[in-house]
């Protein structure tokens, strides 16, 4: 027989011996001298084999470790451990929220202190820095302790081996039954790990294992890896940890629950501590006196818990909750982190991403004060608020009077004061909200597209009869008859300039049809508007050409989808879609490519430049030509103090109450409606006070940078002004309701279902 062959025999034999004693002390006398005599005679052959010159057995792992590092696992040589990933708001520093199934985040080796690196080797591993990966003479010492001290004080594993069998339970791409086998109690799987351990020691310098060790044990509590543990048992970083805090904590790895300070186990932790600082008075690492001071200290705990998902959000913020909740369903859309939703939710928990997000904490302050100013948190009504970053889609903030939380809601409310819904944003059972005569801005860009002036005249009457069938109040002869909501000061010749800063209804209902319904539904599909309701959606797939009442806002929108569409008119044509984040890292500190914009030319630039100009004529300015004569909106210009454009939207009878305002830097869209019941009108009295919460909005996003004017349109795109400008100040605030005959919004609010 060889010797290379009784080297074998003998790691099986310290295989078995290291098995024999992870098992359970025997019980009766006759079982234990049995044992302790079984023990001894297995322990005498794995210290024979021990005393074989050092040559030999260097020898023989090295040829056994030969081409096994290629055959790891792929987790052993790119570890693939899960973290947890932050999010951060646009400034970097902000927490968000974090994600996590598992609680860990990994730190280098410099990031530690001294003290925890040598307590971890006292406490699992003495002689670390001597063995090649597998200790005979540590598992014979376990096992003859083990046994005849009837407990589990000493483990005969390195802690090269416990790395080993810490990633192999954890690796994500392993089944849940090849985890579970990386624990199993069986000869094979020890020599296994015995196997891979050399494999690694012969590749890895013993500070890597080491770093790797720290990085993935399990220290209870939840905290995977020493950063997190540091964190939960004393908030502080690995690098800040003192004698006392690194000896607690390496003594937790042994038996996480049963020495936990935090469950409640504080004599058990103490104990443990002590005997950590001993074993590290014995490695050298420390003093008899330091390890007698560190133990005269009181456990010394601030336990702090990490946020989870975005119910967890940080306190007095739960208002994040609502664009967090944004910013996964956007993840879960996203290729570059999985092939499917499963994989691409599995890496936002255990991926560890750094994730800088375009949430603006200043903006997002003041639109949570803006709704919250219009309705409390308990009112049945909701004040949904959304800006946008005009040129990069970048969402800028969401903001809602409710609470982002999974709390119970008194009397069985479905939305207030608590709730997950995405009120802002829209999805599952949130299809939006009628946004009035807002939608007046595509069909003017419609019009402006097929070559139409904004000089485009027509004498508006009080009423319009339309080719649309309906019949009772508000029809004429059969026919749909829309109205303006405040015939004198609306009716008369209008253009495009007046006609939208006046909100006149049948103004623009004759230029829809003068255009082609059809057009213009396709214009606000392609600025981003998106029909939820199922309704919508088929009205516009079937029988565009016939939604008459379109262009008065009866398709339900979001907040997010108005304020993106007009932000898209802002960047003079060009598309962004909505964005939430501004960076995402990796774990290994690779950036991830889904940061970048992506945004396409949707609108000739003219054009958009065109309906700017005369969006200026709402909010109480003037455009490049003079042509503004009245607006809905005027006190926006006070508020904002800056060239800017926006417009108003009243559903029938008040439903709903509308502003979306925009400069070239930002647009802030805000609707007031229940959100729960379309049939509580909120009324024209809070139109005013929308409009004052979302130029506050724009207001706070454009302080500090500076100003900017729109480019005025050409004056091809303009057209030849045929009159003067009506001397008369119009009131300071005009409802733009629309006129929609009463039949005919039933049967459109019927085939919404």
């Amino acid at each position: 027989m060889n010797w290379l062959t009784i080297a074998r025999r003998a790691g099986r034999i310290a295989a078995f011996v290291a098995i024999l004693g992870a098992m359970p002390p025997p019980r009766s006398p006759l079982s234990r001298l049995f044992t302790v005599l079984l023990a001894g005679l297995l322990a005498g052959l794995v210290l024979a084999v021990a005393a074989l010159p050092g040559n030999l057995l260097l020898g023989w792992a090295a040829k056994s470790a030969i081409g096994a590092y290629a055959a790891l696992p792929a987790a052993l040589r790119t570890p693939a451990t899960p973290q947890r990933s932050y999010l951060y708001a646009s400034d970097g520093k902000t927490l968000i929220t974090t994600f996590y199934d598992v609680n860990r985040t990994d730190v280098p080796l410099a990031e530690i202190a001294p003290v925890m690196r040598q307590a971890i080797v006292a406490a699992e591993d003495r002689r670390f820095y001597d063995h090649g990966g597998a200790d005979l003479r540590g598992l014979a010492r376990a096992l003859v302790a083990n046994v005849t001290g009837g407990g589990t004080e000493q483990g005969g594993s390195t802690l090269t081996m416990q790395y080993v069998r810490n990633v192999l339970k954890t690796d994500p791409s392993r089944t849940t039954e090849e985890r579970q086998a990386a624990t199993e109690q069986t000869v094979g799987r020890k020599l296994q790990e015995i196997r891979y351990a050399t494999a690694l020691e012969q590749r890895l310098s013993k500070d890597e294992i080491l770093n790797r060790y720290l990085n993935i044990a399990y220290f209870g509590s939840g905290a995977y890896g020493i950063a997190a543990a540091s964190q939960r048992y004393f908030g502080k970083a690995p690098a800040d940890l003192t004698l006392a805090e690194a000896a607690l904590l390496a003594g937790l790895v042994q038996s996480p629950d049963a020495y936990s300070p935090i469950g409640g186990n504080a004599d058990a932790a103490l104990a443990r501590r002590a005997y950590v600082l001993d074993s590290m008075v014995a490695t050298g690492a420390i003093t008899a006196q330091q390890a007698a001071a560190a133990r005269a200290e009181k456990l010394g705990l601030h336990p702090t818990s990490q946020p989870n998902g975005c119910t967890a959000t940080a306190d007095g913020h739960d208002d994040w909750g609502f664009f967090c909740d944004y910013l996964r369903q956007w993840w879960l859309t996203q290729p570059a982190f999985g092939a499917t939703a499963e994989e691409r939710e599995q890496a936002l928990r255990r991926g560890g991403y750094t994730v800088v997000t375009s949430l603006d904490p200043k903006i997002q302050a003041t639109a949570q004060k803006q709704a919250t100013a219009v309705y409390g948190y308990d009112d049945k009504r909701a004040l949904p608020i959304a800006a946008v970053q005009p040129g990069t889609g970048r969402v800028l903030a969401m903001a809602v009077n409710r609470h982002y939380s999974l709390d119970a809601n008194p009397d069985g409310q479905a939305n207030r004061p608590n709730t997950v819904n995405p009120l802002i944003s829209g999805g599952g059972s949130v299809d939006g909200y009628q946004a009035g005569s807002t939608f007046k801005l595509f069909t003017m860009l419609a019009a402006l597209e097929s070559g139409r002036q904004l000089a485009t005249g027509f004498d508006a009457p009080s009423r319009l009869p339309t080719r649309y069938p309906a019949e009772g109040e508000g029809s004429c002869g059969g026919k749909w008859c829309p109205a303006n909501a405040n015939p004198e000061w609306m009716d008369g010749y209008r253009t495009m300039w007046d006609g939208f800063g006046r909100s006149v209804n049948t103004y623009f209902v004759w230029l829809a049809e003068q255009v082609g319904q059809d057009r213009v539904v396709e214009m606000a599909q392609r600025l981003g508007i998106r029909f939820r309701a199922d309704a919508d959606a088929a009205f516009a797939r079937d029988d565009a050409a016939n939604w008459g009442s379109f262009t008065l806002g009866v398709a339900a929108t979001t907040p997010l989808d108005l304020a993106n569409a007009y932000a898209t008119v802002a960047a003079e044509g060009t598309y962004c879609a909505p964005l939430p984040v501004v960076s995402v890292t990796a774990a290994n500190g690779e950036k991830v490519p889904v940061g970048e914009p992506s945004c396409k030319k949707v609108l000739d630039t003219d054009v958009a430049r065109a309906a700017t100009d005369a969006a200026r004529c709402p909010v109480g300015q003037q455009t490049t030509y003079g042509q503004c004569n009245g607006g809905t909106a005027t006190a926006v210009d006070r508020i904002v103090g800056r060239p800017v454009a926006g417009k108003t939207g009243s559903s029938e009878k008040n439903a709903t109450e509308t502003f979306v305002g925009f400069t070239p830097q930002v647009a802030v869209a805000g609707i007031a409606a229940n959100p729960d019941d379309p049939g509580d009108f909120v009324g024209s009295a809070v139109q005013a006070r929308v409009i004052d919460a979302v130029a506050r909005v724009i207001s706070t996003a454009v302080s500090g940078q500076p100003v900017r004017d729109f480019t005025p349109p050409s004056r091809e795109r303009a057209g030849e002004v045929h009159r003067p400008v009506e001397p008369t100040a119009p009131p300071q605030q005009q409802s733009d309701r629309r006129g929609v005959a009463p039949d005919l919004l039933r049967w459109l609010q019927g085939r919404r279902g």
